[in-house]
């Protein structure tokens, strides 16, 4: 059997999956391995693996980890590989899904065919990214709550959800409280603190000065920021009122909603993330652009893009606030389009972004589909492509070639101080083209 891989310090959800969740298929049963947030393994012994549905293996799971009913809404299978990320309908078989993975890989990555025969998928229990979050305040099933935070708790480890560092210090410190109890004055928790700081904080702040310079610059108040304000965070951690030993499981779950709380104050909390790529605006002489990467992250209330790079938010938008169409010409990339309000030089004007992926064509429209099915009205799809037909029903809703829904208004978006990073295509209100790119 397959066992996990060993990782050093805390890797996404896609680098943690390079891995197989079968490890052997005889002619009737099979060992299937599927991997919670907290890189755990459920083991589970099936018969008829390659006709076994998303949620048979869904319940099989429920019931090994004896989760309430809320499970069967809060969470879902995805199949999850360093180049793509799928969530499962519940009608998908993941074995056949699994099988067809390299043409998955072909139809909505552009990664390199060397990397395409390489890559395998594992099977992981993960949020569903249709469940709203508040249901998920509904909740009091403290292992409910704990695998919601594991996997929130990684998302912000590994910077997938860019976080101020006075969220991030907020965040660590009920990580501490988790791992480490409840402070104690007098204790050596700095020390604690430092040897694991990778495991309260992201990357970007545990590192310290090394090399030549750092000798001058001597123990600067500025390498020890977040170490320093976690601890502070961490001396401010409240405790629940009437807790004891014999309520330890339940003062975890208090703890375990206090940091989901905090996430849901963070937009892109419970979102789906994409692969894509910008148009950065025109700088120097020659008016030179080219393209900026970007992760866009789309949930049922709205779409950010995000900096790949940077880790920082360049737009953000909720679905009343935009109206998108997707377009995917023959032989020419597919590109995602964002309409939003805006201005240019004082006058009001109409935005467009244009966002190039692959994923556009399905696994971006499939949230963006659910907003108009729940919201306006649904937009026209083509039929399911063989590949698509052949796992019983699609995968994601099929893009079409050209799909423009509008929300019944325009607000004014979410648009960061970075957004001088956006190359975007002005419009007046009556629809007289600005820029170049249209």
């Amino acid at each position: 059997m397959d066992g996990p891989e060993g990782n050093a310090g805390q890797p996404g959800p896609a680098e943690r999956s390079h891995r197989s969740s079968v490890s052997s298929v005889g002619a009737r049963a099979a060992d299937v391995l599927v991997y919670l947030a907290d890189d755990t393994v459920v083991p589970l012994a099936v018969e008829n693996l390659p006709s076994l549905s998303a949620h048979e293996l869904h319940r099989a799971v429920r019931e090994v980890l004896q989760l309430p009913d809320i499970a069967l809404d809060a969470f879902a299978l995805w199949l999850v590989s360093p180049l793509l990320e799928v969530q499962l309908k519940p009608k998908h078989q993941p074995y056949k899904v699994g099988r067809q993975w390299p043409e998955l890989l072909l139809r909505f990555t552009d990664a390199p065919d060397d990397d395409v025969a390489m890559d395998e998928p594992s099977l992981q229990f993960r949020r569903n990214v249709f469940f709203p979050k508040r249901r998920e305040l509904q909740i009091h099933d403290a292992e409910v709550l704990r695998l919601l935070y594991e996997e929130a708790k990684g998302n912000v480890l590994t910077a997938r959800y860019p976080c101020d560092v006075e969220d991030c210090e907020v965040l660590g410190a009920l990580v501490c409280r988790v791992q480490l109890g409840p402070y104690q004055p007098g204790q050596p928790a700095a020390c604690t603190l430092r040897e694991k700081l990778d495991s309260f904080l992201p990357a970007h702040l545990c590192k310290r000065g090394h090399g030549f310079f750092a000798a001058f610059r001597g123990r600067s108040a500025k390498s020890g920021t977040g170490e320093q304000g976690l601890l502070n965070a961490y001396r401010q951690v409240k405790e629940a009122v009437g807790s004891s030993d014999s309520g330890q499981e339940a003062t975890l779950g208090s703890h375990y909603r206090a940091y989901l709380l905090k996430c849901h104050e963070l937009p892109f909390y419970g979102c789906a993330f994409f692969h894509g790529e910008i148009d950065k605006p025109a700088q120097g002489f020659l008016h030179r652009g080219g393209r900026k990467s970007v992760t866009v992250a789309i949930s049922l209330e709205g779409v950010h893009v995000i900096d790949s790079r940077e880790k920082h938010v360049l737009l953000g938008l909720s679905f009343q606030e935009l109206s998108w169409d997707h377009t995917s010409p023959e032989e020419e990339e597919p590109v995602l389009w964002l309409e939003f309000d805006g201005d240019s030089e004082g006058v009001p004007v109409n935005k467009l972004l244009r966002i190039y992926s692959k994923q556009t064509r399905g696994p971006c429209l499939s949230l963006l589909s659910h907003w108009d099915y729940r919201c306006v009205s649904p937009c026209p799809v083509h039929p399911a492509s063989p590949l698509e037909s052949s796992c019983g029903t699609p995968l994601l809703p099929p893009g079409p070639q050209s799909t423009h829904c509008s929300p019944p208004c325009l607000g004014n978006g979410v648009v960061p101080k970075s957004s001088h990073l956006l190359a975007t295509a002005p419009t007046l209100q009556e629809g007289r083209a600005l820029g170049l790119y249209i």
